[in-house]
């Protein structure tokens, strides 16, 4: 089926944020509107995931430039990539997301064989949630940082997230 006319060009994510020794795997949605514009994860300034990660490893991640950040995730055994590779839609919101393709995870269980948990930002990108665990991952559902949830106050995201990460936060 091709797709509407006037419908968005399809949109490419970017490449997974891993080195071979990760043990978690953070996996969004797909990247939004600023953050294709900037060309990194996560670069809406109200996104609370680099104020989030940062807290939990102890880094001023958002005072960074996103090659620091991302050197500083794969040093502390973290890979950060989407379930979306490509898709169509307008604006950043999850439920736009449109004629959608799975990024290749096959691929990334030979970059990184040592992930053990996989931690989904939210819960769109948690409907891949079962085909992890029957690949024998942990696999968490974590509140989204997107601006879009304002549903949960920050404190109440951290906390989630600073229980599910503990076991793999490594201080340098």
């Amino acid at each position: 089926m091709s797709p509407k006319v006037g419908a968005p060009a399809p949109r490419v994510g970017f490449p997974p944020i891993v080195a071979p020794d990760a043990r978690l795997l953070i996996l969004g949605s797909f990247p939004s509107e600023a953050s294709l514009a900037a060309g990194h994860y996560y670069a809406h300034p109200r996104n609370l995931f680099w104020r989030i990660l940062g807290e939990l490893l102890g880094e001023r991640l958002v005072e960074m430039p996103f090659e620091q950040r991302y050197r500083i995730v794969r040093e502390r055994g973290i890979a950060i990539w989407d379930v979306h590779s490509a898709c169509r839609r307008e604006g950043s919101l999850d439920s736009a997301i449109r004629d959608s393709r799975p990024n290749d995870f096959a691929r990334l269980r030979q970059l990184a064989p040592a992930i053990e948990q996989v931690v989904f930002n939210g819960r769109h990108a948690a409907r891949f949630a079962q085909a992890f665990r029957e690949q024998g991952y942990d696999v968490r559902v974590l509140p989204s940082t997107s601006p879009a949830y304002a549903a949960m106050p920050e404190s109440e995201k951290l906390a989630a997230w600073r229980e599910a990460l503990a076991p793999f936060i490594v201080s340098t």
